[in-house]
């Protein structure tokens, strides 16, 4: 039965994990034992105590007497937040100077060069402090604040934006999650070509009536200052504005280099096909050029997405309190070192491995399949 080159492959594999799974459970149980003959507290109750810990800003709705479990999902919306506003904010950024690199325009293309080289060759954390440190030396106290757009306010107390508020009566909620899930399977009608012809519209047609039916309501809440301080809006606190101006800045580099390579992946031979059949530049960049390049950009964009979900802990240097700055605090508070390394390390495993399956999961989707 050895004998069989494949079977011995699969035998020796199985071994090896199983030793090193022996080995793991050695070394464990052995920790916990060493920990409990030192009186150390050791196992995961202690989550449902009261946390008594202050977060400065959160995103979810947070109390000092909330248990400890919540202060560790207020920490990880805060992280997931800035994660997702960075991926966004670069990739479109990253799309536009990538490209904007290989124009003909010296002032353009030198321009881009220069935030591409300063972006990749500055160390993250040094970027940060820099930038937190103006928002007290270079911008106007809150009464002189500056307006570059309507509604928009910049001062040494954070940005000032317009909020968008949605209220929804609560007898129309659970038409609006029927009309949700309505519009969900005519796209999946629609994916399956089922009903090509009529699939958009009426996802749009039963979403419109949704939110009619919901009675929802948007209203724009512009921020005004009035006395000493300004009233309505969205308040952008230094530190959460600081993280995602220098994450984005530092990520939108390698996103630009990312695009410009795949841009120049793509033959030469379908920029002359676009241009035979009248098309613009920007028409060949969207319809021909774009497409092709995602095969090629999709695993080196996702390994930057993983890294900006990593670097999102140096939020830590401006004090914005982040997934990983709240764990710290309770490790401390609480005296669960091991327990809470355990959830750090899978938190941030659980991101990462998302990211990376979604990215996967697209890289297939648009991937040649050859016949």
């Amino acid at each position: 039965m050895l004998s069989d080159a494949k079977t011995r492959s699969i035998v020796i594999q199985c071994a090896l994990v199983a030793l090193v799974a022996a080995f793991a459970a050695l070394l464990v149980s052995t920790t916990f034992a060493n920990l409990r003959a030192r009186g150390i507290p050791i196992g995961f109750d202690f989550l449902r105590m009261p946390s008594r810990i202050v977060i400065s800003e959160a995103i979810l709705t947070y109390k000092s007497r909330d248990p400890y479990y919540w202060a560790i999902v207020v920490g990880l919306a805060n992280t997931v937040f800035i994660s997702a506003l960075v991926i966004v904010f670069s990739s479109v950024l990253g799309l536009i100077i990538g490209i904007a690199r290989l124009s003909s325009n010296p002032l353009a293309a030198g321009t881009c060069r220069v935030w591409v080289e300063v972006a990749r060759n500055s160390p993250p954390i040094v970027l940060l402090i820099f930038l937190y440190s103006l928002w007290w030396k270079v911008l106007p106290p809150v009464g002189e604040a500056l307006n570059p757009l309507p509604g928009v306010y910049i001062s040494m107390r954070g940005l000032e934006v317009p909020a968008l508020s949605v209220d929804i009566a609560s007898q129309g909620l659970f038409l609006l999650v029927i009309a949700l899930l309505l519009a969900a399977v005519g796209w999946v009608v629609g994916r399956r070509g089922w009903l090509p012809p009529l699939a958009a519209p009426l996802v749009l047609a039963i979403g419109a009536v949704g939110l009619w039916l919901a009675e929802a309501k948007f209203t724009v809440d512009w921020p005004a200052f009035t006395g000493s301080n300004f009233t309505g809006g969205k308040e952008l606190t230094p530190e959460l504005t600081t993280i995602l101006i220098g994450l984005t800045i530092y990520t939108t580099g390698f996103v630009a280099e990312i695009v410009r390579g795949g841009v120049l992946s793509v033959g030469r031979g379908q920029w002359d096909a676009g241009q035979s059949l009248g098309l613009s530049r920007g028409k060949i960049l969207r319809l021909i050029i774009i497409p092709q390049m995602l095969r090629i950009i999709v695993p080196p964009l996702n390994s930057q997405y993983i890294n900006v979900v990593k670097n999102s802990t140096l939020a830590i240097a401006v004090g914005y309190p982040d997934f990983l700055a709240v764990m710290n605090t309770i490790i401390s508070k609480s005296s669960h070192s091991i327990e809470g390394v355990f959830i750090i390390l899978g938190v941030y495993l659980a991101l990462n491995l998302t990211l990376s399956s979604a990215a996967n999961w697209y890289n297939r989707r648009i991937a040649i399949v050859e016949r």
